[in-house]
């Protein structure tokens, strides 16, 4: 073999250019056929790569750029000569073997879309059922944790302070205390307030916390519309819905947190406001606290009727096509009220607080509007 190409050919008038990957010195060399590839530059030691180890690289039309395997990373031939080019090819028996054929694009292709699946698979059934799962399991104390730090924010939103009228406050822990009880809910585990802002909402806090917006109490007629509404809310925390949904919107980064002590900062506080501000509960947790409401309501002998007309009376009809049913993260309003009147029972139990106690429940925030 180093017989039959011991000579180098003619050098052609284009030059042929070689980096050898340790500096940037543009090196102009001559090239010889051997038992390997010899490189040649004037006053200096040839330079062999074999064969078999030399590869094609990326290079604009009209120049064959060379690398070796063996050769350091950034080491690269340029031939410019097309004569040249064509001896240097027919040598390298592996020049393209580097390069990715069809068959392996689609090999490429196929684990990719594979790969998306088995992500959007994760999304939709994997992070759903670890949620399920590591809800009822988070330790109390740090539920509170997230509870409080979730307070925070809803403060920061809704109003700092907590209504403190004494008769108004003693009239909803009793109402409160009545509902806690029908729930079988811990004593320390819940703790109630209401803020004094003009939107007519409700919603539970990680940690037991449950707060009513003052525009709801001002548009409730009776203590059973309020009482309904408390009583849904209870049935989220009974559920777990909150920390279910905190670690469903969290992902990953929640978990994290959670596993390495940063439950006050910024994730849980970021995931915790979001839920509370967006009610952000799926389909299925809001027809189980629905559920839940109608159970504590008829063992208070009261109807879960009037809770479903507060609610009608505040939002009004919202269906529209069945599309927007379908896709709507709650369930429609008249659908709670058609389903609340059909669990409409006649009362059988002590009204939840009396007439006075209502009236000054209803000025728990006294005559100040915010």
């Amino acid at each position: 073999m180093s017989d039959v190409f011991a000579e180098a050919p003619a050098q052609a008038a284009k030059p042929t250019i070689f980096f050898d990957g340790t500096s940037s010195r543009r090196r102009q060399v001559t090239l010889a056929f051997a038992d390997a590839l010899e490189i040649r530059e004037e006053g200096g030691t040839p330079v062999c790569w074999s064969y078999a180890d030399i590869r094609r690289a990326d290079s604009p039309p009209g120049i064959l750029r060379l690398a070796c395997t063996t050769a350091p990373p950034l080491a690269r031939l340029e031939i410019r000569d097309a004569v040249l080019a064509a001896d240097v090819t027919v040598r390298c028996t592996h020049l393209d073997e580097h390069r990715t054929s069809r068959r392996g694009v689609a090999k490429i292709i196929g684990w990719s879309v594979a790969a998306t699946v088995s992500i959007v698979c994760v999304v939709l059934f994997g992070v759903p059922l670890a949620a399920d799962r590591l809800a009822p399991l988070v330790p109390k104390p740090i539920e509170r944790r997230i509870g409080d730090a979730s307070e925070v924010q809803v403060k920061t939103i809704f109003g700092r302070s907590v209504c403190e009228d004494p008769a108004g406050k003693a009239a909803f822990t009793k109402l409160v205390n009545r509902l806690r009880d029908a729930a079988g809910l811990d004593d320390d585990s819940m703790t109630a307030g209401v803020l004094p802002t003009a939107v007519p909402n409700a919603f539970a806090l990680p940690g037991g916390k449950v707060y009513v917006l003052r525009g709801l109490l001002d548009k409730a007629q009776n203590p059973d519309e309020l009482a309904g509404i408390l009583a849904h809310e209870l049935g989220h925390l009974k559920h777990y819905d909150n920390m279910r949904s905190l670690i469903y919107n969290g992902g990953t980064s929640f978990l994290i947190g959670l596993l390495f002590g940063d439950v006050t900062g910024s994730s849980a506080v970021i995931f915790a406001s979001r839920t509370v501000v967006e009610a952000s509960y799926s389909r299925e947790a809001e027809n189980a606290a629905d559920t839940f409401a109608i159970e504590i309501m008829h063992k208070l002998g009261r109807s879960p009727k009037p809770a479903a007309e507060l609610m009608f009376r505040i939002t009004g009809k919202e269906g529209g096509s069945g599309l927007t049913n379908i896709l709507a993260s709650h369930p429609l309003t008249e659908d709670r009220l058609a389903r609340m009147t059909k669990e409409d029972r006649p009362t059988s139990g002590p009204p939840l607080l009396t007439d006075k106690e209502w009236q000054s429940l209803k000025g728990i925030c006294g005559s100040g509007k915010v």
